[in-house]
């Protein structure tokens, strides 16, 4: 499966909040007693983390990058699945099939 067409979703066990630019993603496993299981996202990150839903696939979540910041195509395929592979290796998001 080529990575632009992939689409994931946020995992159920974690809550997130907007904090002055940044997006602080907590796992509610951890109960928030683990300091390293919180995650701050900056405004890139945030907008990546807003933009998961399950039906979104990585190209247009690329495009909606594009769309709002000068940045290459590539450049921002590059940050978005290096960002997205980081989400799914912390346990945070997950891949998910859209129905055709």
């Amino acid at each position: 499966m080529d990575i632009l067409t992939k689409c994931f979703v946020k995992k159920d066990d974690c809550v997130s909040c907007e904090i002055a630019g940044e997006t602080l993603i907590v796992p509610v496993r951890s109960h928030g007693r683990d300091v390293n299981a919180i995650y701050t996202v900056n405004e890139l990150g945030s907008m990546i983390w807003n933009l998961v839903d399950g039906q979104m696939n990585v190209g247009q979540i690329v495009k909606a990058i594009c769309d709002t910041y000068d940045i290459s195509p590539g450049k921002a395929a590059e940050d978005a699945v290096a960002f997205l592979n980081s989400l799914e290796e912390a346990g945070l998001i997950c891949p998910t099939r859209i129905k055709d």
